[in-house]
């Protein structure tokens, strides 16, 4: 039996998505998003990182039926677990962790692969499980925003990355949007962004600092391979 994602889309009919999504805020998208493909066609991950409370409520709201993907590094800091956990419990999510094999992840605790080269680390950690469940979806949904990085700031709403397509709902919303929805409906923020942290990845990639400035500190690395 074909996989889901076999009924592949054209550029064109990416192009058509784009257009007829570019006038509607993040909500709308969200919502018309459920009416062109179901539920279980659509990947949504989320990193449950600083401002996650936002994409997460509004994305549980709009569908319950809704399952979201933690992808589970084994390096993640005990605040971002606790928060996962609140989370879920608070918004009634259905969340299943993607994580690479055992002896995969020992090997980059082993050999501190994170030090020596944290690309490699996070294609055995992030990119390669997460490219394992692909085929089993249409449509991947994420929470990047053009105001985080120069990489993202090219991104359209929709396309067509290593297989699968990409949905960035978010990717015209401000930080001021993002942070009002979030007082406004009562949300809890990650709790190390009270201690500086803005941009929230594994525990050995990240201090605090401005925006992602507290990503791989010292290196020319701004994103972990998800995205590319």
């Amino acid at each position: 039996m074909p996989s889901p994602n076999s009924a592949a889309l054209s550029p064109a009919d990416i192009a058509a998505l784009n257009a007829r999504y570019a006038a509607l805020d993040f909500e709308q998208r969200i919502r018309q998003l459920y009416r062109e493909f179901d539920v279980d066609q659509v990947l949504v991950t989320s990193s449950f990182a600083a401002t996650s409370a936002y994409f997460l409520h509004l994305i549980a709201t709009i569908e319950p039926r809704q399952k979201f993907a933690f992808i589970d590094t084994g390096y993640h800091f005990p605040e971002t677990l606790a928060y996962r956990d609140y989370l879920i419990e608070l918004f009634k999510l259905n969340v299943f962790s993607v994580r690479a094999e055992d002896w995969k992840h020992q090997f980059t605790i082993d050999d501190k692969t994170y030090e020596r080269d944290p690309d490699f680390c996070c294609a055995i950690n992030k990119v390669e499980p997460l490219d394992a469940i692909k085929p089993n979806y249409r449509i991947w949904v994420s929470s990047l925003m053009r105001a985080d990085t120069e990489h993202r700031a090219q991104l359209d709403i929709f396309e067509i990355r290593n297989g699968i397509v990409k949905f960035n709902p978010m990717i015209d919303v401000t930080h001021e949007t993002r942070d009002a929805y979030i007082r406004e409906h009562a949300l809890p923020f990650h709790p190390l962004v009270a201690r500086g942290y803005q941009s929230i990845g594994c525990i050995h990639c990240t201090v605090p600092g401005e925006g992602r400035s507290g990503r791989w500190v010292g290196k020319p690395k701004t994103e972990c391979g998800l995205h590319r």
